[in-house]
């Protein structure tokens, strides 16, 4: 569990690169800058940590590109103290961006292998979401809610309308949508029936399942 400077000075590049595509949140690249990512792959895969670029993390899984953990995190627009509730927990990459950003982050995960690793190493990287649970992503966190911000970070065949339902008026859904491929949709609660929705192009997710614990 090594953090090495070469590992740092990997991660300079990788935050340069996440800029050159257009993330322009300071907070989020400086996140980029600071989290060790090769800790969260298999060692086997620490020389392919800091490539701007997906990988295999078990359990049919993947570690999200950086510039993709980058971008829904920026269009998330997190503040501090901000509630937010992840759908995907992974290898918690994601988790701790957020955590960076001083948000309080409640985060779901639905196969339980991932889920017991993940939880292990956070306990020893001292990272402290508020609450991390195994269950279906598709129903949310109705006793948690309303949320500042909703992350989903598996591809979604349509929104979960739970998941509307439970952000605050002024709250944002970062959710890719679609079924092979998936367009990044940005929905904002503009009051308690109305939604803004806006899209940001299309990325490659591992698919958002329903009801399959």
């Amino acid at each position: 569990m090594k953090d090495t400077l070469k590992h740092r000075g990997m991660r300079k590049n990788l935050a340069e690169i996440v800029a050159a595509k257009g993330v322009t949140d300071k907070k989020v690249l400086e996140a980029i800058k600071t989290i060790p990512r090769h800790l969260f792959l298999d060692s086997g895969f620490e020389d392919h940590a800091y490539q701007d670029k997906a990988f295999p993390i078990g359990a049919d899984q993947t570690i999200s590109q950086p510039y993709t953990v980058a971008f829904q995190t920026e269009l998330l627009e997190v503040g501090p103290n901000a509630k937010i509730l992840e759908i995907g927990t992974g290898s918690g990459y994601q988790t701790a961006v957020l955590l960076h950003l001083k948000a309080k982050v409640y985060t779901i995960e639905r196969q339980l292998e991932l889920f017991k690793t993940t939880r292990l190493f956070f306990n020893k990287m001292h990272y402290r979401p508020k609450k991390m649970i195994f269950g279906d992503g598709y129903k949310g966190l109705p006793e948690e809610a309303p949320f500042d911000g909703i992350i989903v970070t598996a591809g979604a065949p349509e929104v979960p309308r739970a998941l509307l339902s439970q952000l605050k008026v002024g709250g944002r859904l970062v959710i890719p949508v679609g079924t092979d491929e998936q367009i990044m949709t940005l929905f904002v609660r503009k009051s308690e029936k109305e939604f803004e929705k806006k899209e940001f192009g299309s990325f490659r997710f591992v698919p958002l399942l329903e009801d399959k614990n």
